[in-house]
């Protein structure tokens, strides 16, 4: 068994409609928010695509692919949306 972590807890300032949204995700994993919202951020701080990513999410960003739309990245339902899915 792994040692736990050491933890500090942590105040931030939320909209409403975001922790809404938030909590549904975590209840649809079966996971606390707090958990759920933990490893979005260490998903975010830790998992930093390697160079041939980076270079193949720019050139779909820019829209230089042949026969190909730019896509918007900045949400995944924006991304959705933009590529047609």
């Amino acid at each position: 068994m792994e040692a736990a972590l050491p933890k500090k807890a942590t105040m931030f300032r939320l909209s409403t409609e975001l922790v809404d949204r938030l909590k549904e995700m975590a209840r649809k994993e079966h996971r606390s928010l707090n958990n759920f919202v933990e490893c979005i951020l260490l998903d975010v701080a830790y998992n930093e695509p390697n160079e041939v990513t980076k270079a193949a999410i720019e050139e779909v960003r820019s829209g230089k692919l042949h026969d190909a739309t730019p896509v918007d990245t900045s949400s995944v339902e924006a991304m959705f949306k933009s590529s047609g899915l």
